[in-house]
């Protein structure tokens, strides 16, 4: 069985949902995966005037067989001839999406534009990458960008030196094999505090105790899960740093860690929250 056999994909109908649909669509046919779309809707959506002259169940049920017909009429534009399935249930847009995830093996979703970090994400977004258990890819260009084309198949992967990146690396590498993707690995090493142009590509050329234990890790790493990544390193602030070397890539997607467990890893999840907010393409989080 495959890494990633079936796809959750959240629907609000927003201009960014729609953006996204080419994106699931391109990762369920690199993946070889099945879709399942979801669409929760609040039951108690509705004006005083109905409230005034219409039972509450009544009103509730109206909404859900709207709710429907608009998943419906999205399914049958945006996937037509695909194997997608539907969820429409009621009630908090992230807990569903959460609970419906315990089937899937990834969720994909676009980020919203905002003032605030939890803005910058979508408040479901945010909640959805805090609690659920599965990759989660997410982008905010979908309204802009469209993906590559089918047969551009170049992945990223980003690796610290601690504990999770052995699993992190090991999803990237399977997950790439699976696609027929090539694989490069990049890692940031903290540069100092003060301002000082970024370097890239340390591997060629700088040998500090530090970049050589970075690569031994790396390597050692690679050695054992039988993988021959290519490896590019840079130096100055993480963030920034990783950012940079994405940029001057060409890939399809970034993969990352995340903390699967709340309160642990704050630094980890800043991390996560930045690169997905401002990752030049998509983000898997996983």
């Amino acid at each position: 069985m495959g890494l990633v056999t079936n796809i959750l994909f959240p629907v609000d109908f927003s201009p960014a949902c729609i953006g996204m649909a080419a994106f699931v669509r391109r990762a369920a046919a690199v993946l070889n995966a099945k879709i399942t779309l979801i669409h929760v809707f609040d039951p108690m959506s509705h004006s005083g005037l109905e409230m005034a002259v219409r039972p509450m169940t009544e009103i509730a049920e109206d909404h859900e067989e709207i709710a429907r017909r608009k998943m419906e009429a999205f399914r049958a534009k945006e996937f037509a001839g695909a194997e997608a399935a539907t969820i429409v249930v009621s009630g908090d847009p992230a807990t569903e999406i959460i609970r419906a995830a315990r089937e899937s093996d990834m969720i994909e979703m676009p980020t919203h534009a905002g003032l605030f970090r939890r803005m910058l994400l979508g408040s479901t977004t945010a909640k959805v990458l805090n609690g659920a258990k599965c990759p989660v890819t997410t982008s905010k260009h979908a309204e802009t960008i469209a993906p590559r084309p089918l047969d551009h198949r170049e992945w990223l992967c980003t690796i610290g030196l601690g504990e999770e990146s052995e699993r992190v690396l090991q999803y990237a590498a399977q997950g790439s094999a699976e696609a027929g993707a090539h694989l490069t690995i990049i890692h940031a090493i903290q540069g100092p505090d003060r301002p000082l142009p970024m370097q890239l590509d340390l591997e060629e050329r700088v040998q500090s105790k530090e970049a050589q234990q970075a690569r031994a890790r790396i390597d050692e790493l690679q050695r054992k899960l039988g993988t021959n990544a290519r490896v590019r390193v840079g130096l100055g602030p993480i963030k920034e740093t990783l950012l940079e070397l994405a940029r001057q890539s060409d890939a399809d997607v970034l993969i990352i860690g995340r903390s699967s467990r709340p309160g642990v890893h704050e630094r980890l999840r800043d991390l996560t929250y930045a690169m997905v907010r401002d990752s030049p393409f998509p983000v898997t989080s996983v």
